[in-house]
């Protein structure tokens, strides 16, 4: 018993900081990334006999990482708090109150999307990924990244008004 938590602090200590960066990438927020990962360890801990080094244990804990963000990314959680903090500062009207609803049309928008196609508009324009970088960490192609980046704006555009899409275009 005592060789198999040696064994589980040290998966802990070698895979920590990564699965850490790479949550952080997704919800942006430091507290909900550090409980996804405590989240990924534990269910390794309980579930730690399903894996069948079919591939690493880091491309396995990652796989469980990012699937576990984007469940919180689907959560209401994050729809109500986390992306109206993201968006400050992307439209700079004068009145606060049509700041605030220009902000959760935006985030609404952002939000109605499918996760693969939210996932690319959030590394892209918020966390100011290149496209490489964010095939990496999707771990698709380049190609792939573009057509979604390129359907998510398309679908968007349909979504917001012409002065929202113009504000959202030129910054």
């Amino acid at each position: 018993m005592e060789q198999e938590d040696a064994s589980f602090r040290a998966i802990i200590n070698e895979h920590n900081d990564y699965l850490l960066r790479l949550s952080y990438l997704y919800v942006k927020d430091w507290n909900a990334a550090e409980d996804i990962v405590q989240d990924v360890f534990i269910k390794y801990w309980i579930t730690s006999e399903q894996f069948q080094a079919q591939s690493s244990l880091r491309t396995y804990l990652t796989r469980m990482a990012i699937n576990r963000c984007k469940d919180y990314l689907k959560s209401w959680r994050y729809r109500t708090q986390t992306l109206t903090n993201i968006f400050p500062g992307m439209i700079r009207p004068k009145n606060r109150l049509i700041l605030q609803d220009e902000q959760l049309m935006v985030a609404d928008a952002v939000l109605s999307l499918p996760i693969k196609f939210r996932e690319v508009i959030i590394l892209y324009y918020f966390e100011e990924l290149t496209m490489r970088e964010i095939a990496a960490v999707i771990n698709i192609s380049e190609s792939t990244i573009k057509y979604r980046l390129k359907t998510a704006k398309e679908r968007l555009k349909d979504k917001l008004s012409t002065q929202q899409w113009e504000v959202l275009k030129s910054e």
